[in-house]
Formats: structure tokens, sequence, C-alpha cells
């Protein structure tokens, strides 16, 4: 299982675009969506609105989740997992195909997970993770209710760390993943105890610590947003 986290604690090059309203522009060049193969099902489909990405404006800036598509962003996301810092937690160093294979396996999913680039300022600078934590095994790991949503995330460059981004991305996340899913009532993530640098992200993001648990590959705190408190923290 990946982290919920990595680098929250080098800027990215190249800008990738997404069609906007005139006053959402703020990638360079528009790009196709990647559809999914005919017969398969439709990527995402279990994340109902937020399947083909979304955008917010924050105080860094707009920010917009663009479905990662393999033939574009491969190169780069390969990068971010090499980098040290990220492959602590992700444990995805290594050849591109390393990487490949783990994107490959949720883009030919049942939708249930999907893969996101994080972009800023019409900078790609972020991984995400979008999944159905109650479908997910970490659902065995604590009580999970009906569309649980989970989030992971990776923060690219060095140079986008340490400066209070990975709070301000989480909180426009998590608050698109409730606007665009009426009927998920909790955001979850569960980064690793050792990194107490994404725990204080989460807590300052809105998030609340909600217990310790046990998992395949870490102990990590159960952090939780709430949609009936998200206006409150």
């Amino acid at each position: 299982m990946p982290p919920t986290e990595s680098g929250l604690g080098s800027s990215s090059a190249g800008t990738l675009g997404l069609h906007l309203p005139p006053e959402r522009r703020v990638l360079c060049d528009e790009v196709p969506r990647q559809q999914p193969p005919a017969g398969t099902p439709a990527a995402g489909a279990l994340l109902g609105g937020l399947a083909d990405g979304a955008v917010a404006d924050t105080p860094a800036g707009p920010f917009a989740l663009v479905p990662v598509r393999l033939d574009r962003d491969l190169g780069r996301i390969a990068r971010w997992m090499n980098d040290p810092a990220v492959a602590a937690f992700w444990e995805l160093a290594g050849a591109p195909e390393t990487t490949a294979a783990h994107l490959r396996t949720q883009l030919a999913g049942d939708g249930r997970s999907v893969p996101f680039l994080g972009v800023l300022n019409g900078v790609p600078m972020s991984y995400w993770e979008i999944y159905r934590a109650d479908l997910d095994p970490v659902a065995r790991s604590y009580s999970a209710r009906p569309q649980d949503t989970g989030l992971h995330l990776l923060i690219g460059g060095a140079g986008d760390r340490s400066r209070g981004l990975g709070t301000t991305l989480l909180r426009a996340t998590a608050d698109l993943v409730l606007d665009r899913r009426p009927s998920c009532e909790r955001v979850i993530a569960e980064p690793d105890l050792r990194n107490t640098a994404s725990v204080a992200a989460f807590l300052s993001a809105g998030f609340r610590y909600s217990e310790e648990i046990e998992l395949p590959d870490k102990r990590a705190a159960l952090m939780i947003r709430d949609r009936d408190s998200r206006h409150l923290l």
C-alpha cells in the first residue's frame, strides 16, 4: 500500500493543460483526456464526479487534479519516485517500469483508485491517489463507513516542500472530494506515524487524529476530515 504522503514538510519543469473556463484557464496547453478502452469500466466510476479531474482556487494559486496519462506522465512520476525523500515511503524507486506497473494497476482497475497529477499555477508538482477507502484493504484496519474516500500524496520537487503547500493542497483536495461526492461524509488518510511533519500537515489542513492503525507495511495515524466539521477546522 502506498503511503498517504511524502515530502510535505526541484520545482517541476514543464506545464500541462486542461480545458477550463477563461477565468480559470491557468494551464498552458489543452491536452485530451485519456479515455478508457471500450468494454471496460469507466475510469473512476466509483469516485463519481472526481474521475475527470477537478480545479480549486487556493491561497497558493489555481490548483488542478489532472488524471494521469501513462504515455505523458510516466517519466515525471518515475523521477519523483526516485527521490530518496519520496522513495523512503513509497518504495517505488528503480526503473520507470516499477512506477508504470503501480500506475497500470489503477488505470486498468474498476475505478476504486484513480491517480492524478497535482498542477499548481500551471505546473505539475505533485502526485495524488484518490481511492474508495471503504473498498480498500485499509478498511479492515479501522471502522470504515460507506463511501469513505482516502488520499495519498507526494510533492515532487524539493523546492515545493517545507513551505506549507502540503497543508494548503490537502485542504483543497479534501474539500474537492466532499464537494464532488455528496455521499461521502469523511475523507481519510493514513500517514506513517514516523512522518511527524506529514501528520502535522494533515492536522493543519482540518483533519483530526482518530487512532493508530496497523497496516501491512507501516504503523499509521488514521486522519479524518469530517463533512460536518469541515467549516470549523
